[in-house]
């Protein structure tokens, strides 16, 4: 929020200079603008396939990473209000019966796939069996029907790998880190394919800035350039099903306004949130902005929350996978009938 008048003397070392200066912020709407890392997300706002949202908070209104983790996952009002993730609830609605609808690309299946609803997972790494090897396991266990589906999702997913790895090669190159690179390809792969996953999490770590965060460059910045080069790729690689795509950008809570001692920011409150996609009605700044001045800030040291990402996650259950509002409300996120969907979200 470059053009609040607080925001300068707010950040202070951290603040981004205004668009047009050196290092300066991309301009959206003459009053917010973009980290200049986030080049491909500036086009895509250009191209209106991308919303953009601040002052966003979960309901809890603490400081514990696992607690808010646990509370954005889960979808309840209290931390360990819920024992499985609303996205498998949400994927119980959507889906038919035994559909592997949902992926996640991470080690493990994380909280907010968990549930009854049978999910994947995938990761890069070094020890994925060969297809051939698991193709003779197929075979040899093609009389019991368990193994034999779960092997057969396995040999598909290695197809998948290795179709999504070809060509890749000059994408990579000079790209720290690949593994990501690789993440984000074998994604768009598996989410294009006919018989792949519809929906996917992609979890990236690493925004815990409590010292040394830096402004326009630094170790913030890095992950922010990390973040745009993967959504980028994303969208590129996406391309034939573009148009029908919805990609939302979340975090468990924001970062305190002013800098600490340590050059860095502190757990907060307030933050923003993104949704990108070629469904997505973009090229708007959507906010109820409270301001940074200290006596409009919440407990006087976080931006205030003014809007529900619950709100944002309902619109794009019913506007772009037409789940009923009434069964979100009941199923998927009880609960939450006052944070209502932001209507006109999606185009149709």
């Amino acid at each position: 929020p470059y053009a609040d008048p607080a925001y300068a003397s707010a950040r202070g070392s951290l603040a981004i200079p205004e668009p047009g200066q050196a290092n300066g912020a991309l301009d959206l709407n003459g009053f917010f603008g973009l980290h200049p890392a986030f080049t491909n997300l500036h086009q895509m706002y250009r191209q209106k396939d991308l919303a953009v949202f601040h002052a966003v908070a979960s309901p809890y209104r603490e400081r514990s990473h696992f607690d808010a983790q646990n509370l954005l996952e889960v979808g309840a009002n209290r931390p360990n209000g819920h024992p499985d993730g609303w996205m498998n609830r949400m994927l119980g609605l959507y889906g038919s019966a035994g559909a592997r609808l949902g992926i996640a690309f991470n080690q493990t299946v994380p909280l907010i796939l968990t549930g009854d609803v049978p999910v994947s997972s995938w990761a890069p790494g070094g020890g994925e069996a060969p297809t051939e090897f698991l193709e003779r396991l197929s075979h040899m266990y093609g009389h019991d029907p368990l193994f034999s589906q779960l092997l057969n999702q396995a040999v598909s997913i290695e197809s998948m790998v290795d179709q999504s790895s070809t060509g890749m090669a000059g994408m990579a190159a000079g790209n720290a880190n690949q593994a990501l690179v690789r993440t984000i390809g074998t994604a768009a792969n598996m989410l294009q394919a006919d018989d792949g996953p519809r929906m996917a999490v992609i979890e990236v770590g690493g925004w815990d800035t409590h010292s040394n965060q830096g402004a326009s460059s630094g170790q913030l910045a890095n992950r922010l350039q990390q973040l745009d080069q993967g959504l980028g790729l994303l969208a590129q690689r996406l391309a034939p099903v573009w148009d029908k795509t919805v990609m939302v950008v979340m975090t468990e809570f924001g970062r305190t306004v002013a800098v600490n001692g340590t050059r860095g920011t502190d757990h907060g409150t307030g933050g923003m949130a993104l949704l990108a996609g070629g469904s997505v009605n973009g090229g708007h700044v959507l906010t109820n902005w409270p301001g940074l001045a200290s006596q409009q800030l919440y407990k006087g040291r976080d931006l205030a929350p003014t809007l529900d990402i619950r709100s944002i996650l309902k619109s794009v259950m019913s506007q772009h996978l037409g789940l009923p509002l009434a069964d979100i409300d009941r199923y998927v996120l009880p609960a939450s009938t006052n944070a209502g969907p932001i209507q006109r979200l999606i185009n149709v």
